[in-house]
């Protein structure tokens, strides 16, 4: 994952200068010509329907279960899923699209460009009868080389190597915006190393369970490539001791959420080099191309110190029996069939409750999108998002920002001096919708029809070396972070910019025939979200440029924690499951934005209707039909599997607290549903959270 991802995940994502391109203009995809869409091949679209209100329900006293608990009991999870609702259906909706381009683009042998590249990924993908035969013979080069490692020096060297390959299993090394001069990109590198999702699962005992199954899958898939089952059991006993290691040496998830200055260590790479004698970083950073700086993040310094220890302390077969482990498991989705069952086995089957592996189609389809998802994106706007959703969206946003900043303005507990920063903040938010303004160039990327992995392993490098050509440059502000057809949006604290790709602009989020009111609940609340995490408690510690600076009064700062605490102390006592309470901590910064979104999308809707007459439609008001747009939103079922690993790990709260977190401390829901004082759906006094 690039850091400016993991960095806006800790910010509470899901990135102003130039407003984005209108549908019209020169950045706008080619006419479609090339490509036929066949919607009757396509899966429908999740809208709100009064159908599904439970009427045996208060929305007042249950409003997850009124507007969601029928439409939940009759959508259980797909085998292949581990979770489901309007996200996953639209997510389908996506990959029917994504298909249809993929196979025609295979189909074209003469294909150049992004076409060839997306093309090529989906033929060697979906040959599995030659996949099959090459069983583990592509990974035999560094499998070997790995087998030579007996000194601390080769060790070092394999580092260096595999990581200038877009291979490094290790730690994080990427480029993204200074958080001090957020014009231009330096280098993070960032702890990483583990196979379990978190630290505490290599230490807490309610997760024993999950760290022996762990151990066992090192050993099948060290045997699965030809070790001997008795020497796998030992090897697998070495990992998982050595990633116990490293876990107790890394910070923790809710700790990097609520910190994200823990990302920001700078120091000069002969500094770097005296903290880690035995990991010379002046060599490291010299070995990826890059030219060595005078400082780069060397983010949880901890964690490299213990590394440094590990390469003298650590015997060498350990270290082998580490990176051929993680080697073999980082490439196994894309090997023979025994190593994706495997790995779907653990990471989906044992971690996440999935049943069933997903068709191959759709698995050769996350690789494209993983290793070139904006090549395919170029593909994907030009049947699948039409102007008219860019130009709807573009008013939704200015109405949104209007809205923001009364709420702003009109905060009784900010001072004026707070109070004008956080309007400078606001006049520079940059809106981009849909698709880039630029598309990213890959000349370069050399890809064939002879071997799946062998495209995967091209693409790594290639995205890698493309990566570390940004390192002291200055940012480009036109790169996304996330693909056109990916079903999400995000906050870009460093850029101070919100994204909205392609993908997500269908309903129940959007609908360009919709009213008003079923816009605003939906879209216009993810609109306010993305907005309000620049003003959340990580965002809020950036200002209008992206630098991480503090812009607050101590008066104002203290008044702001007080109030988010309350919110913390809300979520810590919904329980996901009997024993298993939301982590407030963990989720606040989603939850700031969820509250603050909900908040400013009535504000906006309530402005763009002004005036306007008020028919009931399905016997539901206007304000009715906005706050049961926004349930819909967050209707969702997960396995019992996944919801434990999203609790201990997500930033966001399980979907159906979200559905009710907000609306609760809103007067303008209990007005709407005419609830009274006492009732669950209305949190008062103190209990009542206001911030934004």
């Amino acid at each position: 994952m690039m850091l400016s991802v993991a960095v806006a995940a800790a910010l509470s994502a899901c990135a102003k200068k130039e407003e984005a391109a209108p549908a019209a203009d020169a950045a706008k995809p080619a006419e479609a010509a090339a490509y036929k869409l066949d919607e009757s091949k396509l899966p429908g679209v999740n809208r709100f329907a009064v159908a599904d209100l439970d009427s045996t329900k208060d929305a007042c006293s249950d409003f997850g279960g009124y507007v969601n608990g029928k439409w939940l009991a009759a959508n259980p999870i797909p085998g292949d899923r581990t979770s489901w609702g309007a996200f996953e259906m639209l997510n389908e909706r996506s990959i029917g699209v994504q298909r249809q381009l993929a196979e025609q683009a295979a189909a074209d042998t003469k294909a150049a460009g992004v076409e060839k590249i997306v093309g090529d990924f989906w033929a060697t993908g979906m040959d599995q009868a030659k996949i099959n035969a090459q069983g583990i013979e592509p990974l035999k080069p560094q499998l070997d080389t790995i087998a030579t490692l007996d000194s601390k020096d080769k060790i070092v060297d394999f580092l260096r190597t595999s990581a200038a390959k877009g291979e490094n299993v290790l730690f994080g090394f990427s480029p993204e915006a200074d958080f001090k001069d957020s014009k231009n990109n330096i280098a993070y590198a960032s702890q990483g190393g583990l196979g379990l999702p978190d630290k505490p699962y290599y230490f807490d005992a309610d997760k024993k369970d999950k760290l022996a199954a762990y151990e066992q899958h090192v050993a099948k898939v060290l045997e699965l490539s030809g070790v001997p089952a008795a020497d796998a059991a030992k090897q697998a006993k070495d990992v998982i001791a050595f990633e116990t290691r490293l876990a107790k040496a890394s910070t923790d998830k809710v700790t990097l959420q609520r910190d994200v200055s823990l990302y920001y260590n700078p120091v000069s790479p002969a500094d770097a080099d005296k903290l880690t004698p035995n990991f010379p970083w002046t060599k490291f950073i010299e070995s990826q191309g890059v030219a060595v700086p005078q400082m780069f993040s060397l983010a949880m310094p901890g964690f490299f110190k213990e590394v440094s220890a590990m390469l003298d302390e650590v015997p060498a077969a350990q270290w082998q029996s580490y990176l051929r482990f993680h080697t073999i498991d980082q490439a196994s989705p894309y090997l023979s069939d025994a190593f994706v069952e495997e790995n779907f086995n653990f990471y989906n089957k044992t971690m996440r409750g999935q049943k069933e592996l997903k068709e191959r189609g759709k698995r050769v389809l996350s690789t494209i999108e993983q290793q070139a998802g904006e090549a395919l994106g170029q593909m994907y706007v030009k049947v699948a998002f039409p102007a008219e959703s860019k130009a709807r969206m573009q008013e939704l946003v200015k109405n949104l920002s209007e809205a923001l900043k009364g709420r702003i303005q009109n905060l009784a507990w900010m001072s004026d001096d707070t109070k004008k920063k956080a309007m400078d903040k606001w006049a520079a938010f940059t809106p981009k919708i849909g698709y880039p303004d630029k598309w990213r160039e890959w000349n370069g990327l050399s890809t064939g029809r002879d071997s799946y992995i062998g495209n995967v392993l091209a693409a790594n490098e290639f995205n890698y070396k493309w990566m570390m050509g940004k390192i002291g440059k200055p940012v480009d502000r036109t790169e996304w972070g996330m693909p056109p057809q990916m079903v999400n949006a995000y906050y870009n604290p460093l850029q101070n910019e919100i994204v909205f790709p392609a993908a997500i602009l269908q309903p129940p989020f959007f609908d360009p025939n919709a009213d008003d009111a079923t816009n605003y609940g939906g879209i216009g609340a993810v609109i306010g979200h993305e907005m309000t995490h620049g003003y959340d408690d990580q965002g809020s510690r950036f200002g209008p440029a992206g630098n991480f600076e503090n812009w607050w009064t101590p008066a104002d700062a203290k008044g702001f924690s007080g109030r988010t605490d309350k919110l913390v102390a809300q979520f810590n006592g919904y329980e996901a499951a009997p024993g298993l309470k939301v982590k407030g901590d963990l989720t606040l910064g989603e939850n700031i934005a969820d509250l603050g979104g909900l908040a400013t999308a009535y504000d906006a809707m309530k402005k763009a209707t002004e005036g306007k007459d008020d028919p009931k439609t399905d016997g539901l008001t206007r304000d009715q039909r906005f706050f049961l747009n926004w349930g819909t939103v967050w209707r969702r079922n997960f396995t019992e599997d996944e919801l434990k690993l999203r609790v201990n790990t997500d930033e966001h709260a399980p979907a159906n607290f979200r559905a009710i977190g907000a609306p609760s401390n809103l007067p303008a829901f209990a007005a709407a549903f005419s609830c009274k004082p006492g009732q669950p759906m209305v949190r008062e006094g103190d209990n009542q959270v206001v911030i934004w």
